[in-house]
């Protein structure tokens, strides 16, 4: 299919044969193969399917109850990839799903390890691969890759390929070493294709730095680009020449070659385009003086230049084409490589995890290994972990620990004494007492492990290092343990840890618990691990015990290990009728009345919830309290406590029937009073309708009065017009609007209450109309546009901005208030053709300056564009010294070369007779408005 894309990359050696072969092929097209599969869903497969996936979900509220994603995050700051980064911040790290493949990632973590001392002067840089995956994906769908994104993979190509050259560099350097220590990290890359002639072909096609295709990508396109080259030659000399002598004919200020409409032309006066008869205007300046011409003799170089282009374009779109089509075609082989390099990279972060942490690699104990040493009746352990520290308080320890040698580096045994600074990684034996240090040690043939102590005493703390412990050996992960940890291999970890209670669900706080239980007893093997606090809690003890008493009599039987707490003094018990079943408790000393945290194993703790209480500092009296109860609820104090318990229910029952009687006598008379309203409610939409009519009818006649007395205003104000000099018009409008805002004050409701309101469902704006537009702040704007038929919005104008807003955001005025503005505004236009006056933002300022119409005409303007500056500034001054007093004077001065413009400015500050003047806005580019005194 591909001529260019051979096996074997010859380019290097022959580059011709890449250059004829990217000649041939001008287009590539990515034929999406789709393929129907038809899935056949037994009855016991659909089960097992549901059943898989109710393991999956309980597997992964076990992961946020464990707090997984935030241990995972402690193995962001040792990744190099965006890839790895996004694993661990998300917490979708690998976990083996057999112990074979945990087994091997805690090779690969060994692994890193021992390469990381053989690096440890020139590290690996796994920070130059890019996760490219997208790029490789569009190029697959048929989308053209641009210069960045080849360069990108091949940047990657090249990171990958050096980090396995460098890989394997050590490994053939180690001394020594007949046990393999690097060949599970090179068992990683070691199948997959570093794709060396993708690399090649890019970087042979693209300069990466420049981030352009190279002339030697293909023979026609150096042909092109070096024809294009003596073209430009050409037709830039010439350009110059014509110019030259433009300028040297006086056409020009200066020799001028640009570019306009993609084509190279001269910049000539208007008055001098005689000077280049046959010559094509390509474009105009703003105040039209200067013309861009192209030459007669440049048509044909402008039209070689621009077939040129084309033809480069075309062939460098050509070669990425190719290059596209061979990345598409390597696309599984790309994106396996980046699986790997990302594994590559947990590897290493794992491993900088383990020196940062001080980790000891875990051993996993087979099944076999379980059963021999519980029937010998041997003393070895199934669990078998010492001095192991919670690894999230460990991490946020060793945080802060770094953090405070940082802000004292002088002296950092002021911190923590003489003996007590260790930094991670660097000492064999970490002397840090936080968090702290637990052993736990579980026994073959244990399966039932019910741990009980007093609360705060760190029995949750205890279990969930065990849950983390298990699922950080499944990872792949060292444990901050000492010696070397052994436990099973755990195919589900499956917990049931805080507070279930879910008002969406109408779950309490005890049916939140036994659902969760439910799930976990459809679901867990004989390998699971099965963690529960405070198993039975939350319902009446004798209740809670029986029930307790019986889920771990089901668990003994189908988990591997099941590590539960409680305060049920009864769950202890199970040992002495039970082999399988273990007890330990947390340890707490009485002469300080504060827990160790220590698990003593074998033993059965007190809740101590008096001695903690006294601790905390509740007061004496209430204590002693607490333990007078303690002693009444003994066994021999229960009858009598019955005998008390039911004459007092049937005292409450008593006054609960009371009750009962008395609030039916209140209903009885509440519906009595609720019928005689509900009689009185009836005509209230009658009076209501009357009231309405009355009050339209009153609002309807102040409005003709405000009406007729706006209309007598207009009345006299247009007598007074017919009358009155020019000088006098300012002051008739705004006496004439002070007298109309008057009646519309007078008139208008300051109740908020208002009988005629407008029906915006059928009102219908007409072009010219004043309206309020809501997004605007009920600001009026006047309609210039109406809606049409099938058209639902109105083009309105709010100053110099037009709008569109919907038919439902605008808002009639009231017809007086119409009737005034509309009757002004009319009167403004007819006047003097529509001239318009600047207003005070002070309306009692009536002694300020005013000037003559801003409106732009013949009279009032001065056009000094196409003059020489002294010519302009002659006639300027002139201009400004012919005004009459309080005028305007619009300077119209063009774009061009700014000579002109510069000249009038500097005239205009400097004039006496200026008093302002302001330059040009966006709605009138070229032209300067002064303000004569």
């Amino acid at each position: 299919m591909h001529l260019l894309l051979s096996n074997h990359f010859l380019s290097l050696q022959n580059p011709r044969i890449f250059s004829n072969s990217c000649r041939r092929r001008r287009r590539i097209l990515f034929p999406t193969v789709k393929r129907k599969i038809t899935i056949v869903v037994t009855k016991s497969a659909a089960s097992a399917s549901g059943s898989s996936q109710r393991a999956t979900t309980l597997q992964n509220e076990t992961l946020e109850i464990l707090e997984w994603r935030s241990l995972c995050n402690q193995l962001s700051p040792f990744t190099s990839t965006s890839m790895a980064l996004t694993q661990t911040q998300t917490g979708a790290i690998p976990i083996g799903q057999t112990v074979e493949e945990s087994q091997k990632l805690l090779d690969q973590t060994a692994a890193a390890l021992h390469a990381m001392k053989a690096l440890e002067s020139e590290p690996l840089d796994l920070a130059a691969i890019e996760n490219v995956s997208e790029i490789v994906r569009c190029a697959a769908s048929g989308q053209l890759l641009t210069v960045t994104e080849l360069c990108r993979i091949r940047r990657t190509l090249r990171a990958a390929r050096a980090v396995w050259e460098k890989l394997v560099a050590i490994a053939a350097g180690s001394i020594g070493d007949s046990s393999g220590s690097y060949t599970p990290l090179l068992e990683i890359l070691q199948s997959c294709n570093l794709q060396m002639e993708l690399e090649q072909k890019i970087g042979f096609c693209i300069d990466c730095n420049l981030s352009m295709v190279l002339d030697r990508a293909s023979e026609e396109l150096e042909l092109i680009r070096a024809e294009r080259k003596r073209n430009m030659e050409n037709l830039d000399s010439l350009l110059k020449e014509v110019s030259t002598r433009i300028f040297q004919a006086g056409g020009i200020d200066r020799p001028f070659v640009t570019k306009r409409r993609s084509r190279m032309c001269v910049g000539i006066r208007a008055s001098h385009k005689y000077l280049l008869p046959d010559a094509v205007a390509l474009n105009v300046s703003s105040s039209g003086a200067t013309y861009f011409m192209e030459p007669k003799e440049a048509v044909e170089l402008n039209n070689m230049e621009v077939r040129l282009s084309n033809s480069e374009k075309a062939e460098e779109m050509t070669i990425l084409s190719l290059l596209t089509s061979e990345i598409a075609e390597a696309e599984a082989d790309i994106m396996c490589l980046l699986n790997r390099v990302l594994e590559v990279d947990l590897a290493f972060a794992r491993a900088a995890y383990a020196h940062w942490v001080n980790g000891v690699c875990p051993i996993f104990i087979s099944k076999e290994y379980d059963t021999e040493n519980s029937i010998d009746g041997g003393n070895a352990l199934s669990v078998d972990i010492e001095g192991m520290q919670h690894p999230l308080l460990l991490g946020s320890s060793l945080r802060n620990m770094l953090d405070d040698l940082a802000s004292n580096p002088g002296n950092p045994s002021k911190l923590y004494g003489e003996n007590d600074v260790t930094v991670a990684g660097n000492s064999s034996e970490q002397t840090h007492n936080f968090p702290v240090p637990i052993d736990i040690k579980v026994e073959c043939g244990t399966r039932v492990v019910v741990i009980s102590g007093p609360n705060t005493g760190g029995k949750t703390a205890s279990m969930k290092t065990l849950g983390l412990a298990s699922l950080m050996s499944k990872a792949g992960m060292y444990l901050p343990a000492k010696n070397q940890p052994r436990l099973p291999w755990f195919d589900l970890v499956l917990a049931d840890i805080g507070d279930n209670q879910s008002l969406e669900q109408n779950l309490s706080t005890f049916s939140g618990h036994m659902s969760r239980i439910c799930n976990i007893l459809e679901v867990a093997s004989e390998e699971s691990l099965v963690l529960i606090d405070e198993i039975g809690s939350g319902t009446d003890p004798m209740e809670g015990v029986a029930l307790s008493t019986s889920i771990l009599q089901y668990l003994k039987d189908c988990v591997n290990l099941a590590v539960v707490t409680t305060h049920y003094a009864d769950l202890s018990c199970l040992k002495e009728k039970d082999s399988r079943f273990e007890n330990a408790a947390m340890e707490f000393s009485m002469e300080s009345l504060q827990p160790t945290y220590q698990i003593l194993w074998g033993s059965t703790g007190d809740s101590n919830a008096l001695a903690i209480a006294k601790s905390i500092g509740f007061d004496r009296s209430i204590i002693e309290c607490a333990k007078n109860w303690l002693e009444n609820l003994k066994a021999e104090n229960q009858v009598e406590r019955k005998g008390l318990l039911y004459q007092s229910l049937m005292q409450e029952r008593s006054r609960l029937e009371a009750q009962f009687k008395r609030a039916a006598s209140l209903h009885a008379e509440i519906m009595d009073l609720y019928h005689e309203i509900e009689d009185e409610a009836k005509d209230l939409d009658k009076r209501e309708i009357a009231l309405r009519e009355k009050e339209s009818q009153k609002v309807e006649q102040e409005l003709n009065a405000a009406k007729l007395q706006i209309d007598n205003v207009i009345m006299e104000f247009e007598n007074q017009l017919r009358t009155a000099p020019y000088n006098e018009f300012n002051s008739l409008i705004r006496k004439s609007e002070s007298a109309i805002s008057s009646i519309v004050r007078a008139h208008n409701p300051h109740d908020g209450f208002s009988l005629s309101k407008t029906n915006t469902s059928n009102y219908q704006p007409h072009s010219g109309e004043q309206v309020h537009v809501k997004g605007l702040g009920n600001k009026l704007a006047t309609v210039v546009e109406a809606p049409g038929e099938d058209d639902d919005t109105v083009l309105v104008q709010y100053g110099k901005v037009r709008i569109r807003v919907k038919k439902d955001n605008i808002r009639a005025i009231q017809s007086s208030k119409r009737t005034a503005t509309s009757s002004i505004h009319r009167l403004k236009t007819q006047e003097h053709q529509g001239r318009e006056f600047q207003n005070s933002s002070d309306a009692n300022n009536i002694n300020e300056t005013t000037y003559g119409p801003l409106i732009k005409t013949s009279k009032n303007s001065i056009d000094l564009r196409g003059m020489r500056a002294e010519e302009a500034a002659h006639h300027l001054n002139m201009a400004i010294s012919a005004r009459e007093p309080q005028s305007v004077l619009f300077v119209v001065h063009g774009m061009g070369t700014g000579v002109v413009k510069e000249r009038a400015l500097e005239i205009l500050r400097t004039h006496p007779r200026v008093t302002k003047y302001e330059q040009e806005s966006p709605l009138n580019y070229g032209c300067t408005v002064a303000y004569i005194k």
